[in-house]
């Protein structure tokens, strides 16, 4: 039987991160009537949590 390779698990990993990012209880923390720079809070946190998923897939998958 073969080893899985390390980048099936650090892939596996970002698939969880990404679903404990975008689950409710996290996203209900930022669902504020507040604005941040005429932004509301929630939609900065999920382009941030999108960008910082791109950024991690882009190092698993581009690293030797």
């Amino acid at each position: 039987m073969n080893r899985p390779n390390i980048k099936t698990h650090r892939l596996a990993a970002l698939f969880i991160l990404g679903a404990l990012l975008f689950n409710y209880p996290l996203l209900a923390l930022f669902n504020r009537p507040a604005l941040t720079g005429g932004v509301p809070i929630l939609y900065l946190y999920v382009f941030a949590a999108w960008a910082l998923l791109v950024a991690l897939l882009v190092l698993v998958i581009e690293r030797r």
